[in-house]
């Protein structure tokens, strides 16, 4: 079975995790992941990853999503060598660990280029996979 693929570069701002959240339903919409309450864990997910990398991570953010069959990774990789841990949510944050553990079927972290890669296993999508979906790397681009 062949994997699809998509990578994001994501610009450094305070619009990046809309930005991202928006680029990867597209691509999941694209490759036939329609079920929209998937689609909404996996647009948290990504904000939620996104929003991390650029307020604590540095340097530049890219977003990688691939599909096997019905098994569909997120990553984020960043500039920072500083491993996510949960905390205790204040007025500033510390909801975003919870969250991806709640709409998730895992996470990890490895090094990445001098910083890290987060990667995140997304839970299966009901209904429709992308290999059952009909599409191709060249439809998916």
């Amino acid at each position: 079975m062949s994997a699809l693929t998509a990578h994001l570069d994501v610009p450094l701002n305070q619009g990046a995790p809309g930005t991202a959240r928006r680029a990867v339903v597209a691509v999941l919409l694209g490759w036939g992941f329609r079920d929209p309450e998937w689609l909404d864990a996996a647009a948290v997910v990504v904000s939620e990853l996104v929003t991390n990398a650029v307020r604590h991570g540095g340097g530049c953010v890219a977003l990688h999503v691939e599909a096997h069959g019905e098994r569909v990774m997120v990553s984020v990789a960043d500039g920072s060598s500083v491993v996510p841990r949960r905390r205790d949510p204040d007025d500033v944050g510390g909801r975003g660990i919870a969250l991806i553990e709640a709409l998730s079927a895992g996470w990890t972290v490895h090094n990445h280029e001098g910083g890290k890669q987060v990667r995140v296993r997304l839970h299966p999508c009901p209904g429709a996979t992308a290999a059952e979906s009909g599409t191709s790397r060249e439809d998916a681009a």
